[in-house]
């Protein structure tokens, strides 16, 4: 069995998590052998993981000829140009969300969000990507979109259906939602490329689009995304730094708050909603309505177990789940969130693309049309209008 070796970029949460994934991939041999990042925890995380190596140099890791895979867990700013540079130098990719996004070019009014126009960013998001993906497909390498939500059992099993009953899609609705990210990067439009929308939304957004080509094809139609509408805010803005609580976010110049609703060119319709301001942990929910049924995707929170404890102290080495503010009361236990929230699946799905030279679940084509249907979608809802794609 031919080995496949993996050089990771960034050592923050989702490194982690692709770590944990690696860790249990099956029927390929891996082995993640260097980590690169620029700051000293990267000694910390490499020994934590057992990673060999370690390098503080994006161009150091795609020089090396025995990677064959590079995994991009860096800021969204920095995607499309590592993506393209690691394909150049021979490298499988895997990236991340976003794709692509807007971040600021010279001479733009500061702070971009506020200063420079959705339509500008549209247009000229729609350039960068198209310039990406004709560098992408002249190398003739692998790019694997890790978009975890494609590969969760819940969203599985609702494209399972989908696939079983050939019923038809009539209305989607999804939401990933929290009280707020810690990253400062978070707060700035020139690093995330928006807000709560593109940061979370971007999850159920994907799962809408995919879901509903699992459809197309079980029914043997052509469908595809043809006008957003969308209306975003700050809606904590309004809290005095005492009475902001469990909000964590703090927004320079992005959206706390979005909701983008998509009609298909079969009329049918997906609205998705995220929050930087939802207390009680992540909130990553799809609901799935059809001409013979409805299928809820409660990925978390869930009822796997459910718990009632009174005592904080005596809880606190144990994790329940992602962003609760406490541990008391009761709350939703997440087993297996990495299983639960498709991450385990994502890399063994890669791993298998790799090593048989097939295409992943996650591709190119769903990075492309969340992107172009989430920056669609800060256009409309700067000029109050519908976006036709």
């Amino acid at each position: 069995m031919t080995k496949i070796t993996v050089g990771l970029v960034g050592c923050g949460f989702v490194a982690e998590l692709h770590m944990h994934a690696y860790r249990r991939v099956y029927g390929v041999d891996v082995e993640v052998k260097t980590v690169a990042a620029r700051g000293d925890h990267v000694v910390d995380f490499a020994r934590h993981h057992h990673i060999p190596n370690t390098c503080r140099s994006f161009a150091e890791l795609i020089a090396d000829r025995e990677l064959d895979v590079i995994d991009i867990c860096t800021p969204p700013n920095l995607h499309a140009s590592m993506i393209v540079e690691a394909m150049q130098a021979g490298k499988h990719v895997i990236c991340e969300k976003p794709f692509a996004g807007y971040f600021g070019r010279e001479g733009d009014k500061l702070p971009i969000g506020k200063g420079v126009a959705k339509a500008l960013m549209y247009e000229r998001v729609l350039e960068e990507m198209e310039q990406t993906r004709a560098a992408i497909e002249k190398t003739g390498k692998l790019f694997m979109y890790a978009e975890d939500w494609i590969y969760a059992p819940a969203v599985s099993k609702t494209a399972e259906f989908l696939r079983a009953t050939r019923d038809k899609v009539l209305f989607m609705k999804g939401e990933e939602s929290h009280s707020g990210s810690h990253a400062a990067h978070a707060a700035q439009w020139a690093m995330t490329g928006g807000g709560s929308l593109i940061r979370m939304g971007c999850h159920p957004l994907s799962a809408v689009l995919y879901l509903k080509q699992v459809e197309a094809r079980a029914r043997g139609e052509k469908i595809g995304a043809a006008s957003v509408t969308c209306d975003v805010g700050n809606v904590a803005a309004c809290l005095p730094a005492n009475e902001r609580g469990i909000v964590k976010s703090n927004p320079v110049d992005v959206e706390d708050w979005g909701t983008l609703t998509v009609t298909f060119s079969d009329g049918t319709k997906a609205t998705v909603f995220s929050g930087d301001m939802i207390a009680g942990g992540v909130r990553n929910l799809i609901e799935t309505y059809t001409s013979g049924g409805a299928l809820f995707a409660n990925i978390t929170p869930n009822a796997h177990m459910m718990s009632y404890q009174t005592s904080e102290e005596k809880l606190a080495g144990v994790y329940i789940t992602e962003k609760v503010d406490r541990k008391t009361g009761w709350q939703f236990v997440c087993l297996e969130e990495e299983w639960t929230r498709g991450y385990l699946q994502e890399i063994q799905d890669f791993m298998e693309c790799v090593a048989r030279g097939r295409q992943p679940l996650s591709d190119l084509a769903l990075a492309y049309e969340t992107i172009k249907v989430n920056y669609a979608g800060y256009w409309a809802a700067e000029e109050g209008r519908r976006v036709v794609l």
